[in-house]
Parts: C-alpha cells; structure tokens; sequence
C-alpha cells in the first residue's frame, strides 16, 4: 500500500536556513525506504504559515517506518530540535495533473 503525505514545517525564529539544511539532508534518504518527494515548496509571505510545505510518497508502510527509524535520520534529533518549531503531517492522496 503507498503512503501520501502532505508535510507542513514552521522554522523556529531565525532558523529558516537551518529547516533547509536538515530537511536536506534526511529528504537524501527517502529513496532507500522507497520513497520519493513529490514536490517541495517554501512559502512566501504567508505570515503565521508554515515555512516549507513536502508531498512526500512511499510505496509501503515498512519504507515509511524505515525512514522514520534510519539511524541516520535520528542521529539528526538535535539539529531538527534546533531549526524546526512544528511539523504537521497529513495523509493525503494524490491526484493526477
């Protein structure tokens, strides 16, 4: 079963460049759990809303999982802690264009 979701990030005050830098680096890693991003966006102007918006896919629940416990990606816990301030994840499904 593929996993669709939306993900909404806000960066901590002063830390937009870092919420970058570490998405960077852990989206790197979505292709050896069998994911793919989608599409990535930074919002403009849009006081109060989230900094970065991901539509991210994985072809399984287990390459979802994976992800999430990649030693690599936790490894990172402080770096996240430090840039982003709150993340919103939504299930979604995706249309065709």
């Amino acid at each position: 079963m593929t996993v669709q979701l939306c993900v909404l990030l806000w960066a901590r005050t002063g830390a937009a460049e870092a919420l970058v830098a570490y998405e960077d680096k852990v989206l790197a890693l979505l292709g050896e759990h069998g994911g793919r991003l989608v599409q990535r966006a930074r919002t403009v102007g849009a006081e109060g809303g989230p900094d970065e918006i991901q539509l991210i896919e994985f072809s399984s629940q287990a390459g979802y999982d994976g992800f999430m416990a990649d030693g690599r990606r936790t490894a990172l816990a402080g770096e996240r802690d430090a840039a982003i301030a709150r993340t919103d994840l939504y299930p979604v499904e995706l249309a065709k264009c």
